[in-house]
């Protein structure tokens, strides 16, 4: 069995590169939550963005039998290689916000610890895979992951929480204290999982239109969707759709984007 207690305690002399925003999980009790929320499976199909200095990487191998893993950092890249092989670790030396992962087959399990610098996104790419994806389970920065699982009418509530809860049910796992990382960042974090709604996923006429109309809503946080969408919606329009044009983007549900998307869509 893989003993992840005894994963890099020293980091193997890497230096911790800001440019990829690199914060490595050392603390072997949060190790041990993290993978026991991914539940690894022998045979499952997982890619691992940013393994690292690999402190989940040994242990999912070990479950699994074979891990699919991005790495843009070439030395750490180098590394995990001759750490496990290439029988064991089929790597990619990329940046994720730039990889096809339907290139890794169907029913895909994603899983990371994803730099702050690039999280959002990073998650609105991973969005674009939701057909072939079974899940995401990620750590993120604490407060990006309560925006994703915001409910309307929150201070937390905006375009990130609109755009991932159309395509995904969302469910924070836990807290995981800047002390547990080295270097330590000045934040703490959270590891949320992501399901696509599949067949419960609200249809969406036109996608672009969508994302625009969100961007919008969100843009100016005290403007009325009056002021906020002039250029998109006419009054007309949002009387037909049944949305007050005197309220703010954070009060609209997922639900109303869509309607009201979908009916500009269809104009």
């Amino acid at each position: 069995m893989y003993d992840w207690r005894a994963s890099h305690p020293n980091m193997q002399g890497h230096v911790a590169r800001k440019r990829f925003g690199q914060n490595f999980l050392v603390d072997a009790h949060y190790i041990a939550s993290i993978l026991a929320a991914i539940a690894p499976r022998r045979g499952e199909n997982i890619v691992e963005i940013g393994p690292g200095l690999g402190a989940l990487t040994g242990a999912l191998i070990a479950a699994c039998g074979h891990l699919a893993a991005i790495e843009i950092d070439r030395d750490l890249a180098a590394k995990m290689s001759a750490e496990h092989g290439t029988e064991a670790l089929k790597l990619y030396i990329a940046d994720a916000l730039d990889f096809d992962f339907s290139t890794l087959g169907p029913d895909l399990r994603v899983v990371g610890n994803l730099p702050y610098n690039i999280s959002s996104p990073l998650l609105f790419h991973l969005a674009a895979f939701d057909a072939t994806v079974r899940d995401i389970t990620v750590m993120l920065q604490r407060e990006v992951v309560q925006r994703m699982v915001a409910q309307p009418a929150t201070a937390e509530y905006g375009r990130l929480s609109v755009m991932l809860q159309a395509r995904f049910a969302i469910h924070r796992l836990l807290v995981v204290p800047a002390g547990a990382f080295r270097p330590a960042p000045k934040v703490e974090s959270a590891v949320a999982r992501l399901v696509p709604l599949r067949a419960a996923r609200p249809h969406i006429d036109d996608e672009a239109l969508f994302a625009n109309l969100v961007s919008a809503a969100f843009g100016q946080r005290r403007k009325t969707l009056r002021n906020a969408l002039r250029t998109l919606v006419t009054p007309e329009e949002f009387v037909r759709v049944g949305i007050d044009p005197g309220v703010r983007g954070e009060t609209l549900s997922v639900g109303d984007y869509v309607r009201l998307a979908n009916a500009l869509a269809r104009r």
